[in-house]
């Protein structure tokens, strides 16, 4: 590894990354929820637990970074790009990982690069989670050859570069993603519909194949990260009427995900998918209930 490492934000994406690389004391970190009380003590474990060094302030994450990996939730990303300008090392490599629109991360550019940092659009292209360091990466931006270099240098392992500008790497994953997370919903939405006319054997045997397995994962994503989809996904609605596309079926999808991501609360996930359709009609009769 070359190259000290800052951390914006420490949730899934940050500890997968810190655990998976080994980068330890060769990183610092700094979450917005080391701020609150009720928070802060889970986080600064979460920070021992994977060796990182948990900071205080931003400020204190960021002095003396060569890279800083930007990896919060969407409705952050302005706010974290803006705060790191007040303190961002010059030349430092300020690769934007989160979910947003193409518009989003122009604007995030402007603010790093008058900052004196390098800007570097950096779309994730699945899951952390088993993914890890072989989550395939896309880069671009007028940095992107001195970002990739970067990121395999510190241990992600399947990096591409998509274009010189700042919106093309993004522009890929939120397109795509019109496609993946409207799948998933519209296969809720099947389920759901099937389950309250009860009739699930039929449309499952009629659609043949892995079906069942594929509605199990979909609905597994959904349950677990809906929220945060939902909120990709708003992300995915800006950067289409930015191309001028009516957003029509992708607003669905928003309310498809926001509406599952909010049903598991704390309990633990069902597991398979007989489980998680007997979970839907016990708890949300109204989502998943069979109609006499």
């Amino acid at each position: 590894m070359s190259g000290r490492i800052a951390l914006i934000g420490f949730g899934e994406a940050g500890r997968t990354f810190a655990g998976a690389a080994g980068w330890r004391d060769g990183a610092r970190a700094f979450d917005l929820k080391t701020l609150n009380v009720q928070t802060a003590d889970a986080m600064q474990a979460a920070f021992a637990q994977h060796g990182v060094t948990g900071c205080a302030t931003l400020a204190e994450a960021l002095e003396g970074a060569d890279v800083i990996l930007s990896l919060v939730t969407a409705d952050q990303t302005e706010n974290a790009a803006s705060s790191a300008a007040q303190h961002m090392p010059s030349g430092a490599l300020f690769c934007d990982m989160n979910s947003v629109s193409p518009g989003t991360k122009k604007r995030n550019a402007a603010t790093i690069e008058g900052a004196g940092g390098r800007y570097v659009d950096v779309a994730v292209m699945s899951p952390v989670q088993p993914a890890a360091l072989n989550a395939p990466l896309l880069v671009s931006g007028p940095h992107a050859t001195a970002a990739a270099g970067m990121l395999r240098n510190i241990g992600f392992a399947r990096v591409q570069i998509a274009g010189d500008h700042v919106g093309a790497a993004s522009a890929t994953k939120m397109v795509r993603s019109v496609m993946i997370k409207g799948i998933e919903a519209l296969t809720a939405e099947m389920i759901l519909a099937a389950r309250r006319a009860g009739v699930t054997e039929n449309v499952l045997a009629s659609l043949g194949g892995d079906w069942p397995e594929k509605i199990d994962y979909n609905l597994d994503r959904m349950l677990a990260h809906g929220t945060r989809r939902a909120a990709e996904m708003e992300e995915v609605v800006a950067t289409l009427t930015e191309l001028g596309i009516e957003p029509a079926m992708t607003r669905g999808t928003v309310s498809r995900q926001r509406a599952m991501g909010i049903l598991l609360g704390g309990a633990d996930m069902p597991e398979g998918l007989e489980a998680k359709l007997a979970f839907l009609g016990a708890h949300h009769p109204e989502l998943g209930a069979p109609k006499p």
